[in-house]
């Protein structure tokens, strides 16, 4: 049965590194859908919850989820196998794609594969942010997520403060007001 775990948690890691173009963040939409959707492992709540935690610790996120999830999953080897299965792919394609980029790099259909990719990604980022938006909004109702929105907004893009800083900002306003936590503040009992 623990073999079964493993390679499962080897099968979902490898194609989310075979398949996750972009870079770290256009991961998340992939290792959600294989981590929440099809296997089951975690609830839409507790991966956003890990989400966010993640986004607070050093390093690339593409190797802290499945980390967490493997470790959650199977323990250690299960952290081992995930962070590999999502390491080597993109280390193999790393070298062996930008030798050939590198080679090819003026050929058009070269830059339009490049391009074209972007706008998947865009799409996957978008569905991400609208489940997390319904998560928001049910939990806080619909003024409360929209002013938190503007004040992230705000304070990342229009005052530069790292997003960590935010995150962490909350987790301690959360962790101060356990019983009740954010919903208690704009009056929405929880589900």
């Amino acid at each position: 049965m623990k073999w079964q775990v493993q390679r499962n948690l080897l099968v979902s890691f490898l194609r989310t590194g075979l398949l996750g173009f972009g870079g770290g963040p256009s991961m998340i939409p992939l290792i959600h859908d294989e981590v929440v959707k099809r296997r089951s492992w975690m609830s839409d709540e507790e991966f956003s919850d890990v989400l966010a935690i993640a986004n607070t610790l050093p390093g690339p996120i593409a190797t802290k989820l499945p980390g967490y999830v493997g470790y959650r999953v199977a323990g250690a080897p299960g952290c081992l196998v995930s962070v590999l299965a999502i390491t080597i792919p993109m280390i193999i394609a790393m070298v062996l794609l930008l030798g050939v980029f590198s080679m090819y790099r003026d050929i058009a259909w070269i830059q339009g594969m490049a391009m074209g990719v972007i706008p998947v990604v865009m799409v996957m980022m978008a569905q991400l942010t609208w489940d997390f938006f319904q998560k928001s909004y049910g939990s806080l109702g619909w003024i409360p997520s929209l002013l938190l929105i503007a004040i992230s907004t705000v304070l990342i893009y229009g005052l530069s403060i790292h997003p960590a800083f935010l995150i962490l900002a909350l987790l301690c306003a959360a962790v101060a007001v356990p019983s009740r936590g954010f919903t208690s503040l704009f009056g929405r009992k929880k589900l």
